[in-house]
């Protein structure tokens, strides 16, 4: 087999592509907007867009590569596939969930969210998953406990149960 050139995720929007890809550059660092493609004449009784609508773009979020692909209103997202955000701390957590629950977007369970798109996001504290698989099993139940209570997730809040 040969190696992979690279791997990336095209994510299908309606007509929210560029809307989409200038956001998330916008809210992450690291984050460029790159080249666009087009839809023609060619095709149009099968993709129904006018010639020169923006068909994709590509863009990085913090130096990954990804695609957003204008195909259409009959694909949606769901909670199936999410992005996690490894937060170093409550101020990171804080930024990324205001960022990308506005205009729209819908707070959830356990630090999930959808932005204004639908597209699932996990806002993550890193210490979080340290906590988890502390070898103290009760220490670990005793966090997944209070954060199965909670939205947004607290550090604070979390670290207290850790600690007894």
């Amino acid at each position: 087999m040969q190696n992979l050139k690279g791997l990336q995720p095209c994510l299908w929007f309606n007509d929210q592509a560029e809307e989409a890809a200038k956001l998330y550059c916008d809210i992450f660092p690291n984050s460029k907007v790159g080249r666009y493609s087009y839809y023609s004449s060619e095709g149009q009784d099968i993709h129904g867009h006018k010639e020169g609508d923006v068909m994709a773009v590509e863009f990085e979020i913090d130096g990954r590569p990804f695609m957003g692909l204008n195909g259409g209103p009959m694909f949606k997202f769901t909670e199936a596939v999410s992005f996690s955000i490894d937060c170093r701390d409550q101020k990171e957590v804080d930024y990324f969930t205001s960022r990308l629950i506005a205009d729209g977007g819908e707070q959830g369970p356990c630090g999930w969210l959808k932005d204004k798109f639908g597209l699932s996001w996990q806002v993550v504290p890193v210490v979080l998953q340290e906590m988890l698989h502390d070898a103290d099993k009760k220490k670990a139940n005793r966090v997944m406990n209070v954060m199965l209570q909670m939205h947004k997730l607290d550090i604070a809040k979390l670290q207290e149960a850790y600690n007894g």
